[in-house]
């Protein structure tokens, strides 16, 4: 069945916006929407084909699509006569410092990837303004947000994403558990039953980004204000240590990396993927970007999304934008740059892409969506979004989720304890913030 995005997201995006502080950007006037409206002429203009025998650079994060997002380039040029060269950094490598490597060499790419807020800060002699981009009045409203400064849209997001503990139905059933755990303890007993049926109950990754930015992000979330306690997180005058919210999920940290397999702490992105769309354990906390590589391994696995729980109040999902596209205004082409960007997201060949391939939950309200393209987990997130908490780990400057990672990597491997490392997250901030 098809639907029209703006069915339960509309909602559910004013509600990932609270959840990240009421509106979460410091740097943005009012809550999220540019003030330049698109004009109904810029259609017009961007069905203009661009010029004949340029070539522009896409530096993108997204290692899931990167294989998709080749041959999409190589249809673009077909069409157009522009060739979009698109390099990738994902997974376990660092996309920032990459990034940042790219632009000191001298490269310019015409697109590269942003997370908005604080880490939108040191491109903003780059970040190109599409406000008045034809897509831009498409958008979810609160999708904006990230990149939105003083009124002005600088980056479009590529998308809508959720995660939490996907789960392998089938498993759950072969241990007896007939009903969806919503609580910590609900979650230790399925934890019990997984293993005492010979089940591994949770696979889990050494991944920096994965225990660094979505891991810590469930204690972020489930603070009273979580912009407020990151703030003041980087003021100084609030820790991760004391903290009572930190004090539980320590709790749900324990019961996924207590319940892993044996050999976590080799064990990167691809192989903890890959490993669950085998059935070697029942559950993996990640989101509906993996559904790609999942169908690749296993396509008619029966699957589920299970919210992270801190307490015996039911959990929920986390629903954010992952990243923006950014247009780079010192590059040689950003005209079209924006060109691609709006082709992207307004033909028919982008729009079964994002979709069909990409398997993307859209951000633009008028893409429509049906369950068997976007996925199992896609349309869980979807239907779990109505009380789904946000993203705020952009909310910290560049270099403070991968001290988050490495504190994490430490007590994933049992080198420090619950004490050690909420000093090693409150460490992780102050020894950049203080630079």
């Amino acid at each position: 069945m098809k639907r029209k995005f703006a069915f339960v997201i509309a909602t559910v995006c004013t509600l990932i916006i609270a959840g990240c502080g009421n509106g979460g950007n410091t740097n943005s006037g009012n809550n999220g929407t540019a003030t330049n409206a698109p004009k109904e002429s810029a259609a017009t203009e961007a069905t203009k084909a661009p010029a004949k025998d340029v070539t522009i650079k896409m530096f993108q994060f997204k290692v899931e699509i990167a294989e998709q997002l080749n041959t999409l380039a190589e249809l673009y040029e077909k069409e157009t006569g522009v060739k979009v060269e698109v390099e990738t950094h994902g997974g376990g490598e660092d996309y920032g410092a990459l990034l940042k490597a790219e632009i000191a060499s001298g490269s310019e790419p015409e697109i590269f990837n942003n997370g908005g807020y604080t880490a939108l800060v040191p491109y903003m002699d780059r970040a190109t303004d599409l406000s008045d981009q034809p897509w831009a009045a498409k958008l979810i409203p609160t999708s904006k947000t990230p990149a939105t400064v003083d009124g002005k849209l600088y980056g479009m997001p590529m998308n809508v994403e959720g995660y939490g503990l996907i789960y392998n139905k089938d498993l759950f059933t072969k241990a007896g558990i007939t009903e969806e755990p919503k609580t910590l303890s609900q979650l230790k007993d399925a934890a019990a039953k997984l293993k005492a049926a010979g089940i591994t109950p949770f696979e889990a990754t050494n991944e920096w980004w994965s225990m660094g930015m979505h891991l810590v992000n469930v204690g972020l979330a489930h603070q009273p204000d979580p912009k407020k306690f990151v703030d003041d997180v980087k003021a100084g005058t609030q820790t991760f240590k004391g903290n009572a919210v930190f004090e539980q999920w320590l709790d749900l940290v324990d019961v996924i990396f207590g319940n892993a397999q044996d050999n976590k702490m080799t064990t990167d992105y691809a192989t903890q993927v890959a490993d669950f769309a085998s059935g070697k354990a029942a559950m993996m906390m990640q989101g509906n970007w993996t559904q790609g590589d999942i169908d690749k391994i296993d396509p008619a696995l029966n699957l589920g999304l299970l919210p992270l729980p801190i307490s015996d109040e039911e959990g929920t999902i986390l629903v954010g934008v992952p990243n923006n596209y950014v247009v780079n205004s010192k590059s040689a082409h950003p005209e079209e740059a924006k060109a691609f960007l709006n082709w992207l997201v307004s033909s028919e060949t982008g729009k079964q892409y994002l979709t069909k391939e990409f398997k993307f939950i859209p951000a633009e309200t008028d893409i429509e969506t049906a369950a068997e393209d976007i996925g199992q987990v896609a349309v869980a997130v979807q239907e779990k979004s109505a009380t789904a908490l946000g993203w705020n780990w952009d909310m910290f400057p560049d270099g403070v989720t991968q001290g988050f990672g490495a504190a994490m990597q430490e007590y994933l491997g049992g080198q420090i304890n619950h004490d050690q490392l909420l000093e090693k997250l409150d460490k992780s901030v102050q020894d950049i913030v203080k630079q």
